[in-house]
């Protein structure tokens, strides 16, 4: 097959990287706006990989008549740009019969490739938005959850984040994806489920503990974009479902005060003859000052919980089902060998694998494909396991 990634930062050049380290994948393209970019990374993934597979090429990713021109030599493209280009890209990918993934990052962007479902289908062309980390695989181990447990649950929730090994105050995070992702994880609604009905509540919001077997106690916190088509699939399946995500305590209290000080407004206002927005100027900020080359980890974790004790069994005089917690849980470090981050490797790795069933035919779904329904989880997490990303999975009596 011959793949084409958009986007020649971390997650591009890792997913690249892991599609050349594929035996199925016998061309892949990296393409950037930047070409001088995309060809030294080119270089270092062939270097790193032992293959010629990767070449560079240029692409402005704003432009769906330059995406189509390229897509149409590929058999499947994966978005590792911002979320805002990614409908555009979705659409090229439709005109030039090329199956499409990307990384999501914005609810109502990945709607709006959700609806063009129907017109995908019928230009016998896979549409999968979502398919990095949270939304992606925790999708995907989600809907494995809710098929092991029996289609219904209490609850189905997802911790997740990516986090430094050294935390440096007063933040005690370091950045590890793109920052206009980051700010609209903390400035967008958060999706969820209560009481098995579809809610927005305010992100930033009901921080609670988390203490997972070898970890230091983490705050987590609702943000934005995490359980992406989770509560449409499962509403009235569930009773509580969100995604949580996870940091060293106390820095979503400061990013709730920069929050609330309107730090993150896309509201432009004109300051000694400048226009120029709050966000912007948080963006460059947040850039300068959490950049970093210090080693990472990624901590996810997904449970679902069985239904609580039936009171009709009461009812018969039979015992009562004892409540049962099904969970997956990783834990991923920095790789010293191929000088990944966790967050790329946790993140662009998932996304690969996706677009490749798209291609090779192992998701045959045409049209909108979901993470949860429509991703075999049996072969991905055989894939990941191959790839060194171990997913433990426990059933046990919730306590």
């Amino acid at each position: 097959m011959k793949l084409l990634v958009i986007g020649a930062g971390q997650m591009g050049s890792a997913a690249a990287y892991d599609m050349a380290q594929s035996p199925e994948v016998k061309h892949v393209t990296l393409a950037d706006s930047d070409y001088r970019r995309a060809k030294d990374a080119a270089s270092r993934i062939n270097k790193l990989a032992r293959s010629k597979k990767v070449e560079a090429d240029e692409i402005d990713a704003g432009s769906e008549k330059a995406a189509r021109k390229l897509m149409r030599d590929h058999d499947a493209a994966l978005s590792a740009v911002p979320y805002f280009y990614n409908l555009g890209l979705a659409k090229a990918a439709i005109d030039a019969g090329c199956h499409f993934a990307d990384l999501g990052g914005n609810n109502r962007v990945v709607r709006a490739e959700l609806d063009l479902s129907r017109k995908a289908e019928k230009a016998e062309v896979a549409i999968a938005p979502d398919c990095g980390l949270s939304p992606g695989m925790a999708s995907v181990l989600a809907g494995e959850l809710m098929r092991r447990i029996g289609g219904r649950a209490d609850s189905l929730k997802i911790y997740v984040g990516g986090l430094p090994v050294k935390p440096k105050p007063p933040f005690n995070y370091q950045m590890v994806f793109s920052v206009e992702g980051l700010i609209n994880e903390y400035v967008e609604p958060a999706k969820i489920l209560r009481h098995g009905k579809i809610t927005t509540i305010e992100p930033l919001t009901e921080i609670e503990s988390f203490k997972l077997d070898g970890l230091p106690t983490l705050e987590a916190f609702h943000t934005s974009g995490g359980t992406s088509t989770l509560p449409e699939t499962f509403e009235d399946q569930v009773g509580e479902c969100f995604e949580k995500t996870l940091r060293f305590p106390g820095h979503c209290a400061m990013i709730r005060g920069l929050y609330d000080l309107g730090m993150f407004s896309s509201e432009r206002r004109r300051i000694n003859g400048v226009q120029i927005s709050p966000r912007e100027v948080t963006a460059k900020l947040l850039e300068e000052k959490l950049s970093g080359d210090g080693q990472d980890m990624t901590v996810l974790r997904v449970e679902a919980d069985s239904p609580g004790p039936g009171a009709l069994r009461r009812l018969l005089g039979k015992r009562p089902e004892p409540q049962r917690r099904m969970s997956f849980t990783l834990i991923d470090r920095y790789d010293p060998e191929t000088d990944m981050t966790s967050m790329m490797r946790t993140t662009a790795w998932p996304a690969s694998i996706v677009l490749q069933m798209l291609a090779s035919g192992v998701i045959s779904k045409r049209g909108a494909v979901l993470q949860e329904r429509d991703v075999p989880a049996k072969e991905f997490l055989e894939t990941m396991a191959r790839r060194g990303i171990e997913i433990r999975y426990e059933s046990k009596l919730a306590s």
